[in-house]
C-alpha cells in the first residue's frame, strides 16, 4: 500500500507539471513549459576530462543513482544491475560486475566495500578491488538511498521509512527503527550520515533523528518542518536529501517545509527558513545552496539562514541538487546541461552540454572535479580550466 501511494503521488505530480492544456482545457491556454536557456557571457572554461560507460541508463526510473568515490576510484551503478569502478583521474576501467538485479539505491563506499541496494530490498556489499560479493542482506522493501558505513555498521533506509543497521562484516541485522511514515509521501528516502558513534537520518515525517550507531538507541530527534494544510498532499514534509554536516552543524531541508540548521551534538535548532526541496543541500563560501521546488536555486547564509540570493532562470528544467566545483555552484537539468553559478550572487558563469538524455543522478563533487552520471549511463568528469 505504501508503494502504491508513493507511485500515485509521483504520477499526480507529473500531471500537475504538464499544465492545464493536458486536461483538454481552453485551446488558447498554453502548457507550462520549462524556461528557455538565457544567454550570458561565459566566465569560466569547463572541460570534460574523461568519459566512461556504465552499461545501462536510469531513464526508466524516477530516482537517480548517485556515484561515490574512494581516494583513487569512482564507483557507479546502472539500474539494470551493472556496477563500474574507474580510476578517478583517468576514467580507466578497473573492474565491472553485473548483479543481474534491478538496482534502485545509489552506490555507497567505506571500509573497503562498495554497497548498493535493490528494488527487492537486498543489500550487496562488494570488494572495492575486484567487485566480488562479500555478503548480501535482506531488508524490508525497496531501497532508494545509498547505504552508508563507518566500518562497524552499514546503514540503509527503505521506502517504507525504516532504517536498518547491519553488521559491516557479515550483513547480519543489528537494529532497526520504524519511522512511522504518513499516509502520503514523496517517492524517495534520505541517505544517512554515519560517524564513528552516531547515525543521523531524515524521515518522511519531517524529523531528523540521531541514533547511537552501535545499538540504535535514540540520541536526539528534531522536527525540521510541521505538516500543514487540509489534505495529505499539502501535509507532506519528507526529508529526501541527505543531511549536510559542516563542522558541528547539520543542515537539512524538507519538501514543502523548511531548511534548518541544528547542532550535531544535541539537535538544538540554530535557525530555520522556509524552503522546499527533494535534494541534499550544498555548502560553499559561507553559504548553503538548495535546488528548490519549481527549480529555483537559492542561497542562504550558513550562519544565520538569511537569504543571500535566488536564481529563478531555470524554472521547471528538473534540476539536480547543487554541488560545488572549483569556486562555482553546479546544477544539471533534464536536457543534459550542466550550469555553473557564481556562489556570491547566483549569476551564470558557465554552461556545458553533458548528454542529451538528461541528468537526474546527484552530482558528485571531488575537490577540483565534478562527476556527472547521465540518464543514458555515461559517467563523466569535469574540471575548470
Amino acid at each position: 500500500m505504501k508503494q502504491i501511494t508513493r507511485l500515485t503521488h509521483a504520477l499526480l505530480w507529473s500531471l500537475l507539471l504538464t499544465g492545464c492544456s493536458f486536461f483538454g482545457g481552453d485551446e488558447d491556454d498554453a502548457a507550462i513549459e520549462p524556461a528557455d536557456l538565457v544567454k550570458f557571457q561565459s566566465e569560466v572554461d569547463v572541460k570534460r576530462q574523461w568519459v566512461a560507460k556504465i552499461g545501462s541508463g536510469t531513464k526508466k526510473y524516477w530516482a537517480g543513482l548517485k556515484p561515490t568515490a574512494s581516494s583513487s576510484a569512482i564507483f557507479a551503478a546502472g539500474n539494470e544491475g551493472n556496477i563500474l569502478a574507474v580510476n578517478k583521474d583517468t576514467g580507466k576501467r578497473l573492474w565491472s560486475t553485473d548483479l543481474e538485479v534491478p538496482i534502485s539505491g545509489g552506490v555507497g563506499y567505506g571500509s573497503g566495500m562498495v554497497m548498493v541496494g535493490t528494488i527487492e530490498g537486498t543489500v550487496y556489499a562488494l570488494n572495492e578491488d575486484s567487485g566480488s560479493t562479500i555478503w548480501t542482506a535482506q531488508v524490508s522493501t525497496e531501497i532508494l538511498a545509498s547505504p552508508k558505513t563507518n566500518g562497524e555498521v552499514v546503514v540503509v533506509q527503505t521506502v517504507d521509512n525504516k532504517l536498518f543497521a547491519l553488521d559491516a562484516s557479515t550483513g547480519e541485522e543489528l537494529w532497526q527503527h520504524d519511522g512511522d511514515a504518513p499516509i502520503l509521501t514523496v517517492r524517495g528516502t534520505s541517505e544517512a550520515i554515519v560517524t564513528d558513534n552516531m547515525v543521523l537520518s531524515g524521515f518522511d515525517s519531517g524529523k531528523l533523528i540521531a541514533f547511537n550507531s552501535s545499538n540504535g538507541s535514540l540520541v536526539w530527534e528534531a522536527r525540521i518542518a510541521l505538516p500543514k494544510g487540509r489534505t495529505e498532499l499539502e501535509r507532506m514534509v519528507d526529508i529526501d536529501g541527505q543531511p549536510l554536516l559542516v563542522g558541528d552543524v547539520i543542515y537539512a531541508v524538507t519538501y514543502q517545509g523548511r531548511l534548518g540548521a541544528l547542532s550535531r551534538g544535541t539537535g538544538r535548532s540554530l535557525w530555520f527558513q522556509d524552503s522546499s526541496s527533494h535534494f541534499s543541500p550544498a555548502h560553499s563560501d559561507g553559504k548553503i545552496f538548495v535546488s528548490e521546488k519549481e527549480d529555483t536555486v537559492r542561497a542562504f547564509s550558513a550562519g544565520s539562514g538569511q537569504v543571500a540570493w535566488s536564481n529563478e532562470q531555470l524554472f521547471l528544467r528538473r534540476l539536480t541538487g547543487p554541488a560545488k566545483l572549483a569556486g562555482t555552484i553546479a546544477v544539471a537539468d533534464a536536457e543534459g546541461y550542466l550550469h555553473l553559478l557564481d556562489p556570491s550572487d547566483g549569476h551564470f558563469v558557465g554552461r556545458v552540454k553533458v548528454d542529451g538524455s538528461g541528468v537526474s543522478a546527484p552530482l558528485l563533487s571531488l575537490g577540483d572535479s565534478l562527476i556527472v552520471q547521465s540518464n543514458s549511463g555515461t559517467l563523466s568528469s569535469y574540471r575548470l580550466r
